[in-house]
C-alpha cells in the first residue's frame, strides 16, 4: 500500500525514490535521508523519510478537491412516473461536507490543527469562565498577579521549555494533516548560534510552528546540537493559561531584549552558542499580503534583524516556506480599499492587523477558520557568516541584508519548479 501510495504521490512533489542510505535513524520520526530532488545547480536536499501517515495524508488530500454530490436520477421508460429525489438538492449544495467515513487519522489531525488555531481564544475562554468560580479566585487572583509580572519569556533562560512536550507524538499528527515538511540545504554547526528569517508570515505561520516550536518534522535530528526558539509578540505571553502552552513548547518573546538574552545565554560555554532563534521576518504587515499561489515579501527596509544578529553576532539563516500562503483565502484588498486602508490603521495603532481570512471547516470543505490540507515545504537556506559588532556600521548591515536577500531568492529559483509548481506569479520583496 505504501508503494502505491509513494507511486501516486510522488509526481506531484517531483520526488525519486531516495538513493542514499539513512542517516541517524530514529524511529520515532523517521530516517534522515537525502532525497534526490534536484535544482537548476545539481544540489538536493535532506530531509527526514516520511512515515506512513505522511504519504496517507496527501493521498487523502484530493478528497477536498472532489465533490460528493449526486445527480438526478434519470427517467426511464416505464410505467412509473417519479416524484423529485428527496435530498438531491443537498448533494447539489455550494458546500461540500466531510464524509462520516473518513479515518481516525485524519480527524485526530485535524483536532490538533483546531486546538492550536483556537489556543489564544480558547485559553482566554477557559481562564474567564474559571472565574465565573469565586472558590477559584483565591488561586486565579495570584496566578493572574504572575502572568503580568513574569519575565519567563524574555530572560533568555527558556527554564519553562519541555522537550518531552515537544517530542510528543500528538505534534506528528499537527504537521502530518498539511502535510509539512522541513528541508535542509546545508548543515549547521553547534559551535555558532543562529538567526532564522522565516518567510513568509503567511495568516498564522503554520509551518514555523510545525518545524521550529516541535519536533514533528525532525529540526533536532537535521540539525543537532542546535536549540531553537520560535518567537512570537510579547503580547501573547500576557493571555492566561496560553502562555504556559507557549512557554512549553519553547517559544519567547520576539522583543530586542529577548532575543539578545537568548542568544547570550546558555550553550556549552554559557555565551549561547548552540542557540538560535526563528523570527517571522514579515510580521503582521506580510499576512495581508498572503493570497494562495502568490509571495510577496515585506523585506527591503526590515534591518532591525540584521543589526540583532551583528549585535550578538549570529549567522543568519534564511528560511523559505512553499505552501504556507495557501492554507487560507482571504479579502481581494484591490477590490476593498477601505477595509485595506482601515487594517493599516489598526497595525499602526496597536501593533497587530486582522486579515479577513476563510478556508475550510471541521465538517466541510468550503467555510471556516481551519487552514486548507495543502503541502508546506519549508527550505532552510545557507547560513551568512556575521562578524560581531556592538555598533553595527550602517554599510556593513547594507551588506548583509544584501547577501541575505540573493540568498533567500537563489532559495526561490532553485525550489520553484519543484514545490511552487501552480504559482501564478514569482516572488517579489516589497517595502
Amino acid at each position: 500500500m505504501k508503494d502505491e501510495l509513494q507511486r501516486l504521490v510522488s509526481p506531484e512533489h517531483n520526488f525519486i525514490q531516495p538513493a542514499v542510505e539513512p542517516l541517524e535513524p530514529d524511529s520515532k520520526t523517521g530516517d534522515l535521508i537525502y532525497e534526490n530532488v534536484y535544482n537548476k545547480s545539481g544540489e538536493n536536499l535532506a530531509s527526514l523519510k516520511p512515515g506512513d501517515g505522511y504519504y496517507l495524508s496527501l493521498a487523502q488530500r484530493g478528497d477536498e478537491s472532489s465533490g460528493n454530490g449526486r445527480g438526478k436520477r434519470q427517467r426511464t421508460n416505464s410505467e412509473l412516473v417519479s416524484g423529485r429525489q428527496a435530498g438531491a438538492g443537498w448533494g447539489r449544495s455550494a458546500i461540500r461536507w466531510a464524509p462520516m467515513n473518513v479515518p481516525l487519522q485524519r480527524r485526530l489531525q485535524t483536532l490538533l490543527v483546531l486546538l492550536h488555531t483556537l489556543s489564544i481564544a480558547g485559553g482566554l475562554a477557559i481562564f474567564f469562565l474559571l472565574c465565573t468560580i469565586p472558590l477559584l479566585w483565591p488561586i486565579l487572583v495570584p496566578y493572574l498577579l504572575y502572568v503580568l509580572m513574569s519575565r519567563a519569556a524574555i530572560d533568555g533562560k527558556l527554564s519553562h521549555r519541555s522537550e518531552w512536550f515537544r517530542n510528543s507524538k500528538i505534534w506528528s499528527l499537527f504537521g502530518s494533516y498539511f502535510p509539512a515538511r522541513l528541508h535542509r540545504s546545508q548543515q549547521l554547526e553547534p559551535t555558532r548560534k543562529y538567526i532564522f528569517g522565516y518567510h513568509p508570515h503567511g495568516i498564522i505561520s503554520h509551518g514555523a510552528f510545525a518545524a521550529f516550536a516541535t519536533e514533528a518534522l525532525g529540526f533536532s535530528q537535521l540539525f543537532p546540537g542546535i536549540t531553537n526558539s520560535l518567537l512570537t509578540l510579547d503580547a501573547n505571553f500576557r493571555v492566561p493559561l496560553y502562555r504556559d502552552y507557549a512557554l512549553r513548547m519553547g517559544l519567547a518573546s520576539v522583543s530586542r531584549e529577548s532575543c539578545e538574552n537568548i542568544l547570550s545565554k546558555g550553550g556549552p560555554n554559557g555565551e549561547g552558542m548552540g542557540r538560535a532563534i526563528t523570527i517571522v521576518i514579515g510580521g503582521a504587515r506580510e499576512s495581508l499580503d498572503a493570497k494562495p499561489k502568490t509571495l510577496k515579501l515585506v523585506l527591503k527596509r526590515r534591518k532591525g534583524f540584521v543589526k540583532l544578529a551583528i549585535r550578538t553576532g549570529a549567522d543568519l539563516v534564511p528560511v523559505l516556506a512553499f505552501g504556507e500562503n495557501d492554507l487560507y483565502d482571504q479579502l481581494d484588498t484591490n477590490q476593498h480599499p477601505y477595509v485595506h486602508k482601515g487594517q493599516m490603521l489598526i497595525k499602526k495603532l496597536m501593533g497587530f492587523t486582522v486579515p479577513l481570512f476563510h478556508a475550510r471547516g471541521v465538517f466541510n470543505y468550503d467555510v471556516g477558520i481551519m487552514p486548507y490540507r495543502r503541502a508546506i515545504d519549508v527550505v532552510v537556506g545557507r547560513p551568512i557568516p556575521i562578524l560581531q559588532s556592538k555598533n553595527p556600521d550602517p554599510a556593513y548591515v547594507d551588506s548583509v541584508h544584501e547577501q541575505y536577500t540573493t540568498e533567500l531568492l537563489r532559495l526561490w529559483e532553485d525550489w520553484k519548479d519543484v514545490f511552487a509548481r501552480e504559482r501564478k506569479g514569482e516572488l517579489e520583496i516589497v517595502e
